[in-house]
């Protein structure tokens, strides 16, 4: 089986997201509850630890009030 989990594109996902929710000014525990996800998980996809889905990334997107293709 291919391993297709890219470590360095998630870490870099994480710092786009990180440098988003900075620039609005929102801290992890608002975008956590903007996003209706638990603060643990925006603190593991910012850290690059986890490998977030489709439906994260979108809910992510709509609680920064941007379009989906601005997070990459």
């Amino acid at each position: 089986m291919i391993n297709i989990k890219n470590d360095e594109v998630i870490k870099a996902f994480g710092r786009r997201l990180r440098d988003l929710r900075i620039s609005t000014g929102l801290s992890q525990e608002q975008l956590a509850n903007e996003a209706e996800i638990p603060l643990s998980q925006v603190g593991r996809i910012e850290r690059g630890e986890i490998n977030p889905t489709l439906s994260s990334i979108n809910v992510l997107a709509k609680a920064l009030k941007i379009e989906i293709k601005e997070l990459f």
